[in-house]
């Protein structure tokens, strides 16, 4: 719509120019009438022209943004679909991978044991008194009572069953680090279930299934469970690592050890989520070879950690070397043992000693407040024991872990004779 400022403009142009035309004699007076008014039509058609031309240039631009706005968009969106295809993709590669290394880790889980089942036999045969006849036909006695009755070759009989049908459970304790006692590492441990449910602690079944050489199955499947359980912290974005306890007799066990060490080759992965823990007595006696497959482990970035620590004069140098990042000493040692263990300084300076060496220091079997506050007195980092939670057993689902069933009483092991 034409500006009526602009309108008028254009009337008193065309006047001027009418009047000036009859006052020169040029045209008569209703003559330069029609020449002003065709003068104003004119002048408004041209000024509605150059305004639709305008109009018409900015619908043009304004059309060739939306243009290239809409081709952009195109090309975000199909960047996004390829994107999200490329995600999809990579979601479905990486569950078929995992699902794969599941079912290879259930394969070699299961090649492992048909193995080690012939192995059980062979040894549980092996140590059996030659004039003892197997009663096959004797009743048995029912409910937990009954491992209090059994011999040796009895209680031997039963760790193989439990090891042979895989009734190994897992449990965990937490780690936890001082003085905020927030958690941060579980220890796995595992226990033994009898056929009728009754748990077989480690202190039971270590001094039977050692001799024999059955250590190694046992864990075997703690470390096979304790892959699986990282793998499930991991997926619920649990920043906590694992220590898994492995025997003496695994470290030294030619048959096993090589394996293991290929496993954990192809699980590198999970580096810095397993930490490895084992007995000093049995870093003490690994030997040039039990070294080197230390290291070796050490060396796919996996750190270790030393347990029933009772001799505290330690080569930390060689500890560090040969990968070891953590030691583990009874809280009552750091208090009053110190000097019985052969520390080379008090408790009060054992932590900044171990912390020279790259070593961190935990104090296990803390089961009271009163001990936390004397190791807060020695700057101890972190601790382990029933004051801050009990080892608790994970259920099939892999879900956390819970408390023991009381359906599955601790019967102790009575030695026959």
């Amino acid at each position: 719509m034409t500006n009526p400022l602009i309108a008028l403009a254009y009337a008193v142009a065309a006047a001027v120019t009418g009047i000036a035309l009859h006052m020169l004699g040029a045209v008569s007076a209703p003559i330069a009438v029609m020449v002003a008014f065709s003068q104003i039509l004119l002048s408004l058609q041209l000024h509605l022209l150059v305004i639709r031309r305008r109009a018409s240039q900015r619908l043009a631009a304004e059309l060739k943004a939306l243009k290239e706005a809409s081709s952009e968009t195109r090309a975000e969106l199909a960047q996004q679909r390829d994107q999200m295809q490329s995600m999809r993709d990579s979601f479905e590669n990486r569950a078929s991978a995992q699902n794969k290394k599941i079912v290879s880790e259930l394969k070699m889980l299961e090649g492992l044991m048909r193995e080690f089942a012939g192995r059980i036999s062979e040894r549980a045969k092996a140590v059996a008194p030659a004039d003892v006849t197997p009663q096959l036909d004797a009743p048995r006695q029912e409910g937990p009572a009954y491992l209090e009755t059994l011999g040796e070759d009895d209680l031997l009989e039963t760790i193989r069953a439990s090891l042979e049908e895989n009734r190994v459970d897992l449990y965990l304790q937490p780690i936890v680090s001082l003085p905020q006692r927030k958690l941060r590492y579980y220890e796995a441990l595992s226990r033994l279930r009898a056929e009728d449910g009754t748990l077989i602690m480690p202190e039971q079944y270590i001094r039977i299934a050692e001799p024999v050489g059955l250590m190694s199955v046992v864990d075997n499947l703690l470390l096979f469970r304790c892959v699986q359980i990282v793998r499930k912290l991991i997926q619920r974005q649990r920043d906590i690592a694992v220590f898994c306890n492995i025997s003496g007799d695994t470290l030294t066990d030619v048959e096993f050890f090589p394996q293991f060490l290929e496993y954990m080759h192809h699980n590198r992965d999970l580096a810095g989520r397993i930490v490895f823990e084992f007995a000093q007595d049995a870093v003490v006696k690994a030997g040039l070879k039990g070294e080197e497959n230390l290291s070796y482990l050490a060396g796919l970035g996996f750190s270790l950690s030393m347990d029933h620590t009772n001799a505290l004069d330690l080569d930390l140098m060689r500890l560090k070397t040969i990968g070891f990042r953590f030691i583990k000493v009874r809280a009552a040692t750091l208090i009053r043992g110190m000097q019985d263990a052969q520390a080379a300084v008090a408790a009060e300076d054992f932590k900044k000693l171990l912390a020279r060496h790259g070593l961190n220091l935990i104090a296990e079997h803390v089961e009271d407040e009163k001990t936390v506050v004397q190791l807060l007195d020695f700057s101890v980092d972190f601790a382990q024991g029933y004051l801050f939670g009990e080892p608790r057993a994970v259920r099939e689902d892999g879900t956390k872990p819970s408390q023991a069933p009381s359906a599955a009483p601790v019967i102790p092991f009575r030695r026959a004779g």
